[in-house]
């Protein structure tokens, strides 16, 4: 059973949100942001107003990561007046028998996985500008894999657009291409306190954090 501690109220972009508080370790909480929860017209809002950070780019072309980016990468691929996008699995299927492959993990999957890039959609990205959206860029793997992927085959990946960030953990896993982030947001992790509340953790590890000075857990409202 998923251990939940409340709801924690946070902005995208223009929308106001409350996500809820979800146990995944020992000493950790995340605000879990499950897009396709929000509706319709949330990812719509929300893609419009990536787009718009695209809109100095060129983009040619958006890729998107299975299964929570396929209708953000779709809206925005929309948004921007795109008639095609590509997306990288995660789920093994027929037609993925003979794909190009990357090893990833993720924070609220647990264990490792494999992106998986249809070979016969490697044309639709070659040589092209490419940008890569998804619903949360957390410890920077899921981006990372994906960045090798599209380079792997001769993409242009120009930016990274996200609904919201989650700490700051994945700044150093993706190095230099921390500088092709575009978010509308961004959400802290969450550690126990001494006295057991939940306190706001931005760096994304262990040591000495902050506070909670805004957003902070609301525990009478979305609880288990």
């Amino acid at each position: 059973m998923v251990e939940r501690h409340g709801t924690y109220t946070t902005t995208v972009g223009s929308q106001t949100i409350d996500l809820p508080l979800v146990r995944i370790g020992d000493d950790l909480v995340i605000a879990l942001l499950i897009s396709v929860d929000h509706g319709v017209a949330f990812t719509e809002c929300a893609a419009r107003e990536l787009a718009a950070q695209l809109s100095d780019l060129d983009v040619e072309i958006v890729a998107s990561v299975a299964t929570m980016g396929i209708p953000l990468g779709i809206e925005v691929s929309r948004a921007l007046g795109l008639d095609d996008y590509v997306i990288f699995h995660k789920t093994p299927k027929i037609h993925l028998d003979d794909a190009i492959t990357e090893p990833v993990k993720s924070i609220t999957t647990g264990g490792s996985q494999k992106l998986l890039f249809d070979r016969e959609r490697v044309g639709v990205a070659r040589g092209r500008r490419v940008a890569l959206v998804d619903d949360v860029i957390s410890t920077g793997a899921s981006v990372k894999a994906a960045l090798r992927l599209l380079r792997g085959v001769g993409a242009r990946p120009v930016a990274v657009a996200a609904l919201v960030t989650e700490a700051m953990a994945w700044r150093a896993a993706l190095g230099e291409d921390a500088a092709l982030v575009r978010s509308l947001g961004s959400i802290p992790l969450f550690r126990y306190g001494p006295d057991g509340s939940l306190i706001e953790d931005w760096e994304g590890n262990a040591g000495e954090v902050g506070a909670a000075q805004r957003g902070a857990p609301d525990d009478t409202r979305g609880e288990a």
